[in-house]
């Protein structure tokens, strides 16, 4: 029997942040600290966009699912384990004496947040029938969101600054505990196990899909694109997605309806979902490697960029909070793509040498306005164009498709950037600088060339990362002349059949 709560109690609303903000800080720490993870461990660039992509892919692929499980078992289990699960792999980073190491913690700290992210806002919407009190809590949540969000790169960046960079995943481990102890102590159980099953065949084929199309991806600048693993990884990807089609069309309870496919406005707003994450955090990526890896600022002043932009969102919040109520998501989405395609195109133009504060100030300004528009409004877009019973099947869907475009940031940029580099290093280097280049990559000689070398291969970086943030802002004006043209309100939401269980996703 569905279990709803009468009214949202203070102890459950904290733990449900906690949660929630334990799940965020793990993406942001590692921002600040990529330029020592690369010297720590000699790894390539493709190798440091995997400690990124590490965490983000299994959130995104299990995020689904997961809300399917706290549905059945109740959502207060899967906190405390979520958490639990999140301590461990982000302990794992903190003692890691390998890039692998550090991938397998990203990837077990990745599952945890993927039980934190739907668990903690299932607990509040069952525990707030009411709409007004559901948008207060729900706004509580975001809050927490942008608040970790802004804590993530400033504590990573001053840990690894006065200590070793290991120190930075800490905090995270410590908050992970918390999170599991809060949630047993604090919160009160719900579920909603009527018509909800579990889509096996559609996890495994999505997680292998997925999987393999960014594994591939990422490895083939380096590997190269005709190599025998490239080929099995890309292959694999597309017969593991045309089999994820397959057992959605066929699946009594799908994790996915593939009718919301034929809904245009729908289709466009996972597309602007994909392109928009996509060139925010391939922008990040870039960011963090030039002012590390390349220039060899401190983690904390490589971090400062990072804090201003995550602190955008707090400046913002009331502001948007109104303006989502009476402003149609599209015009939002517009408002946010163009700013952080002006404020990617004004970080491509600056030098590579270009380390002052001040000068990133206003390209980063742009993109902080323009990533909380476009957040803020992604969903409502998504939802708005499909049929009430389908909004919780849409809205997971839409975090999906967002979170695995976070993904394919790094992993798309960091192939473009380096092999950019490499080719504008060609007939520069001679000798040992050479045999370094090619063993691995533009990144190691200009940390441990000769002289000449390294200050060629921080030119050639400086073209390579200015060809990877076009791109970034490339993929935001294609996201803005997408919602322009595709994405409208439906007209007529309650038209469209869809299986009544899809609602609760």
């Amino acid at each position: 029997m569905t279990s709803v709560l009468k009214r949202l109690d203070r102890g459950t609303l904290i733990a449900c942040c906690l949660a929630v903000a334990a799940a965020q800080l793990c993406i942001t720490v590692p921002s600040p600290i990529n330029g020592e993870i690369q010297a720590a461990f000699g790894a390539s660039g493709s190798q440091v966009a995997w400690v990124t992509s590490a965490f983000i892919l299994p959130t995104a692929i299990l995020e689904l699912n997961f809300g399917v499980v706290g549905d059945l078992f109740g959502r207060k289990r899967l906190l405390v384990l979520g958490g639990l699960v999140l301590a461990l792999g982000e302990l794992l980073n903190a003692t890691a004496q390998s890039i692998t190491m550090l991938w397998v913690g990203q990837a077990l700290a990745g599952i945890g947040a993927a039980a934190l992210f739907p668990s903690s806002l299932a607990v509040i919407a069952a525990a707030t029938p009411d709409e007004k009190d559901r948008a207060k809590a729900v706004s509580t949540w975001a809050l927490s969101i942008s608040l970790a969000s802004a804590a993530g790169p400033l504590s990573s960046g001053v840990l690894a600054t006065v200590a070793d960079f290991r120190w930075a995943f800490v905090p995270p481990v410590l908050l992970g505990l918390v999170v599991a102890v809060t949630s047993h102590l604090m919160v009160t159980d719900s579920k909603a196990p009527e018509g909800r099953a579990l889509d096996w065949t559609g996890q495994i084929t999505v997680a292998v899909g997925l999987t393999a199309l960014l594994w591939g991806i990422i490895e083939g600048g380096e590997r190269g694109w005709s190599s025998p693993a490239i080929v099995g990884s890309l292959t694999l990807a597309a017969v593991s997605l045309v089999a994820f089609v397959v057992a959605e069309k066929r699946a009594a309870s799908p994790m996915f309806n593939l009718d919301l496919l034929k809904i245009p406005s729908f289709a466009a707003a996972a597309v602007v979902a994909l392109a928009g994450m996509f060139g925010f955090i391939g922008t990040a990526y870039c960011v963090s490697i030039r002012l590390g890896a390349v220039m060899h600022l401190s983690a904390l002043r490589a971090g400062m960029p990072f804090v201003i932009l995550q602190l955008v969102p707090l400046l913002l919040a009331p502001v948007l909070s109104r303006m989502l109520t009476r402003v149609e998501p599209r015009w939002l989405l517009m408002g946010g793509l163009l700013p952080m395609a002006a404020g990617q195109f004004w970080i491509a133009a600056l030098p590579i040498t270009t380390t002052s504060l001040a000068a990133f100030i206003g390209p980063v300004l742009l993109l902080g306005v323009g990533f909380i528009c476009v957040v803020s409004s992604l969903t409502s877009a998504a939802v708005n164009a499909v049929p009430l019973n389908m909004t919780g099947m849409a809205s997971g869907a839409t975090s999906l498709v967002r979170e695995f475009g976070q993904g394919l940031g790094p992993a798309v940029i960091s192939t473009v950037a380096m092999s950019a580099a490499s080719a504008a290093l060609v007939g520069k280097l001679s000798g040992a600088d050479a045999g370094m280049e090619a063993a691995a990559g533009p990144l190691a000689v200009v940390n441990a060339g000769s002289d000449s070398a390294r200050a060629a291969a921080q030119t050639a970086l400086g073209h390579g990362m200015t060809v990877g943030v076009v791109i970034c802002g490339c993929a935001s004006l294609l996201g803005a002349l997408v919602t322009l043209l595709l994405v409208r309100r439906s007209t007529a939401r309650s038209t469209v059949a869809a299986p009544a269980q899809a609602a609760s996703v």
